[in-house]
Parts: C-alpha cells; structure tokens; sequence
C-alpha cells in the first residue's frame, strides 16, 4: 500500500486537527511541535499512536528520535508503506 506524500499529508490533517484542537490547513512539512500551542509530549504520544493505528505501521525508538517537523513524519510513513 505505497503512499504518495500528498496523501500521506492528507491522512494526518484529521489526526492534528483531533488530537491539537487545531485548523490542520496551518500545518506544513516545517511544522514542529514548538510551533503549535497545543502540541505537548501527550499530544506527540497520542499523535504517534493514531498514526501508526491509521497506516498499520510501527515506528522504533530511533525512528521517532528523529522526527523534528510534520515532513519528516510524512517522509517515514511513505517510506514504511512502501514496503
């Protein structure tokens, strides 16, 4: 079930907007968590989760240690459902 950036892009728009109480249209790929009032540690963990609940995917430890933007969020799902 490969997936392209926009859908993948797409997908999360509902899962911010949930979880941050937020307009996800002033979410971009440089979005990071510092740039939304309501994206705290919880909120990360409940983002984490939903997003490997909706793509069926499983992030490791190192794989989320890396994550600083919503693009690079994006960039690793399209690369797991690639696979």
């Amino acid at each position: 079930m490969a997936l392209n950036e926009a859908e993948v892009f797409a997908g999360l728009r509902p899962i911010f907007e949930e979880v941050l109480d937020t307009d996800a249209t002033d979410i971009t790929r440089e979005t990071s968590a510092a740039d939304v009032p309501n994206w705290d540690s919880l909120a990360h963990l409940e983002i984490t989760e939903m997003v490997q609940r909706q793509y069926r995917i499983k992030f490791s430890l190192q794989e989320l240690q890396h994550l600083k933007t919503v693009g690079d969020m994006v960039d690793l799902i399209v690369a797991k459902t690639a696979n």
